[in-house]
């Protein structure tokens, strides 16, 4: 009996070693720049390790920090942190860095010229781990354009001197054609493909008896047809206020420049009441003849009950429409002839005026 109870003890022990195992410590935990190269996937207890920043990575510490695997399987703590290094940015480029004057280690930077320039180096560059770059900026350089060719009966005026037999990418120049004659286009430009605008075709070209401008006359021209690059000018009748260039030119295309145009004057619509105009207080009344010109303002004076103060509102003529502040609240005529010095005009003025619109703009 003794034996047997023996073995099956033994048996026992043999079972509980077998499935009892041993603590280890797997791959240690990593931050951002460690290097992880030589790191195995297990380690015994006991076992140490180094940790160090992989290249392009300045560590937090100036010596190396050791870690050991515990007995629990477990690591001991570690504080080292790894911050990449940084490359300048490049000062040509600074202006668009939003501030930024340095990025950090494997920042690309990709280049790109604008349209009609060419580029000269690589167009990109890497943050290296020495803190440079793999690259410097390239050159954008303008593209080249034959000198262009004058239209028959005809010449070519540069923008801008030129010397050599090229210009560069924007340069721009007219074209002119042997009087009477007009150019079918009249501007001509280095283009981003390298290539000079075409020459025109100069042609005759005349524009027809200009039209009557409402509210206006033409001054000093024979009402005929006109050639290209003939003027003619304008002006307003009276009190009229002429808006646009008074004169237009007969263009290429056969067609006058923009005709200008003549605006009404205004009548401040209002029976009794002050306003300020041109630098003055006017009763209404004094307002001889009732009329302000296009765009001259107007101000009128509303009343603010809560705080018994008044406060102006200034509207603007516009073509012979002059709005009414909503504020303003014409007076009775007993109120106008024997109480004129409670009117909103003639009270303290407030400090300040009442929130919300305060003026009143006439339409477009």
């Amino acid at each position: 009996m003794t034996p047997t109870l023996a073995l099956l003890f033994l048996c026992q022990v043999a079972l509980y070693t077998t499935v009892t195992s041993k603590k280890v410590c797997g791959r240690p935990p990593i931050s951002d720049g460690i290097d992880e190269s030589t790191l195995k996937r297990v380690y015994e207890v006991a076992e140490e390790v180094t940790l160090k920043c992989e290249q392009g990575y300045t560590p937090s510490t100036a010596s190396p920090r050791r870690i050991s695997c515990t007995a629990t399987g477990e690591w001991t703590p570690s504080d080292i942190t790894c911050a990449p290094k940084v490359c300048p940015i490049p000062k040509p480029l600074q202006p668009l860095a939003m501030g930024r004057k340095e990025v950090p280690f494997k920042t690309v930077l990709n280049y790109t010229c604008d349209d009609g320039y060419v580029m000269e180096g690589a167009n990109e560059s890497s943050c290296l781990h020495d803190s440079t770059w793999s690259h410097p900026p390239p050159l954008c350089r303008a593209v080249n354009c034959p000198l262009p060719k004058p239209p028959r009966d005809g010449r070519i005026i540069h923008d801008k001197r030129v010397v050599g037999t090229n210009t560069i990418y924007g340069q721009g120049w007219t074209y002119e054609c042997n009087s009477p004659k007009a150019p079918s286009y009249e501007r001509g430009f280095c283009m981003s493909d390298g290539n000079a605008t075409e020459p025109p075709v100069c042609r005759d070209v005349s524009c027809s008896i200009p039209r009557a401008m409402p509210n206006g006359f033409i001054t000093f021209a024979v009402l005929r047809e006109h050639g290209y690059k003939e003027k003619v000018k304008f002006a307003c009748n009276e009190h009229y206020v002429l808006e646009g260039d008074a004169e237009i030119q007969c263009q290429n295309s056969g067609n006058w420049s923009n005709q200008p145009i003549c605006r009404a004057p205004c009548a401040v619509g209002i029976k009794r009441g002050r306003i300020f105009y041109n630098g003055k207080k006017l009763w209404i009344a004094d307002l001889k003849p009732n009329r302000v010109l296009h765009m001259e303002p107007v101000v009128f004076y509303c009343l603010n009950r809560s705080e018994k103060c008044g406060y102006p509102v200034a509207s603007v003529c516009n073509h012979g429409t002059l709005p009414i502040p909503e504020c303003f609240a014409e007076p009775g005529k007993m109120e106008y002839n024997l109480r004129a010095k409670t009117l909103p005009s003639e009270i303290r003025m407030c400090a300040a005026p009442p929130e919300g619109p305060t003026s009143a703009v006439a339409p477009a």
